[in-house]
């Protein structure tokens, strides 16, 4: 593929697209009622997609994917800067693998402690007993974009 490139969020009728492409990525399900899904479309097909999900606390970052014959494209780049960009105004949290943290740095996230989790995020991973590392994750925050207008000064 290499044709027209396209990045959005979709809509929830093209929710059983990510879920085709989350096959390959534990399985991953889209739920419309809490779930933001952004994906990269080449030439109309769905190559990359990234989730923003609503907790009763926070909002996460999860559900990153481009299958393998995919990758190295920039296709993961443009779902996560069109997440980031329609996001912007929400105080986000991911907990990133470990080798892709410089990546998520580049779109303002931050290494932070596991107690700085909200809750309901931070109990996703409380099969890890404090030690994500050892599950191959850190947890991350990017906070809201301060953003002023010529009128505010």
């Amino acid at each position: 593929m290499t044709g027209t490139i396209e990045a959005r969020e979709l809509r929830s009728d093209e929710f059983a697209l990510a879920e085709q492409l989350w096959e390959d990525y534990h399985q991953t399900k889209g739920d419309t009622a809490v779930d933001r899904i952004f994906g990269v479309f080449d030439s109309g097909c769905l190559v990359s997609i990234a989730r923003c999900r609503r907790h009763p606390d926070g909002y996460e970052v999860d559900g990153v994917f481009t299958p393998r014959d995919l990758r190295g494209r920039g296709y993961s780049r443009l779902a996560v800067a069109a997440l980031v960009e329609a996001c912007h105004s929400d105080r986000l949290y991911m907990h990133a693998v470990l080798e892709h943290i410089s990546f998520y740095q580049r779109f303002g996230f931050i290494p932070i402690g596991e107690s700085e989790l909200p809750p309901t995020i931070r109990a996703r991973f409380e099969f890890a007993l404090g030690e994500m590392e050892g599950s191959n994750v850190h947890p991350m925050r990017r906070d809201v974009a301060c953003v002023f207008s010529k009128t505010n000064g």
